[in-house]
């Protein structure tokens, strides 16, 4: 181009290809298509430079939430008495400090309450590094003992220790009813609805202390064999809080001798025989 000559315009464009094609399409017409073909052009590699823009930005954010800058670096473990914080940790799968963004909350939780003495678990994760892990612990209801050991268990049956003698200070009372065995730690010694291990697990107050031991039968009825030492038939665990109340009033008030038998299996029309 000769020095102090003009650009050609998108017209001066259209009119040399109208020329040169030997057409008479207006030049401004051909000029303004060649406009919008160019506007075009650059809003799709704006629109390519957005994609690729956004494509690095997640990658980006993918690998930072990945990294050991959000991870479980600090894990606080309540409410854990029987089993340590390292032991509620690796049950709940964080023991490598993974990042937050990659854990699953209810698996964890899950993973921690396969634990024996968990009841329930719940975590919440605290961004950008931390995690709370919080155990709601079994309460044992009574003991059973087979074979030379002790299971100690919860109203559920669930089996949360074994040891060789009956542990002291758990509020657990000695249990015998057929069909229990003790199996491993965290299994069950029976269902959930086992009279006898219904009547442990409600025993009240009031006179849960003087129980010796809880004995279930085979046709459903229970007897409380008590320390003074007297026994005092149940029945079925039906209408169990009135014969709770008429066991306390008899216990308070009746003149009771070793060896006798109170019958409440009818509520409100208890008896009492000697041995």
């Amino acid at each position: 181009m000769a020095k102090g000559t003009a650009a050609p315009t998108a017209t001066d464009k259209a009119a040399a290809r109208a020329k040169a094609s030997g057409g008479s399409e207006n030049p401004r017409l051909s000029a303004r298509r060649e406009s919008v073909a160019t506007s075009k052009r650059r809003r799709r590699r704006i629109i390519a430079l957005v994609i690729v823009g956004l494509i690095a930005l997640g990658i980006g954010a993918w690998l930072l939430l990945h990294s050991a800058l959000f991870s479980a670096k600090t894990i606080t473990v309540h409410g854990a008495a029987h089993a340590s914080s390292a032991q509620v940790i690796e049950a709940a799968g964080l023991a490598s400090h993974p990042p937050l963004i990659s854990i699953s909350t209810e698996t964890a939780a899950r993973g921690v309450e396969t634990l024996p003495w968990v009841a329930t678990a719940s975590i919440q994760l605290h961004w950008p590094a931390a995690v709370t892990i919080t155990v709601v612990e079994r309460l044992p209801v009574a003991t059973v003992s087979v074979g030379g050991h002790v299971a100690l268990v919860d109203a559920s049956g669930r089996i949360l220790s074994l040891t060789p003698t009956v542990p002291q200070g758990t509020g657990a009372v000695a249990m015998m009813a057929p069909g229990l065995a003790i199996g491993q730690v965290g299994t069950w010694v029976g269902p959930a609805g086992d009279p006898a291990l219904h009547v442990a697990a409600t025993l009240p107050p009031a006179f849960k202390g003087q129980v010796a031991r809880v004995v279930g039968h085979r046709d459903g009825t229970v007897t409380l064999v008590m320390t003074s030492p007297i026994t005092i038939q149940l029945g079925t665990p039906a209408q169990l809080d009135q014969k709770y109340r008429d066991i306390a009033s008899i216990i308070a008030g009746a003149t009771l001798h070793p060896g006798d038998v109170v019958d409440v299996s009818v509520p409100q029309a208890s008896t009492v025989t000697g041995p």
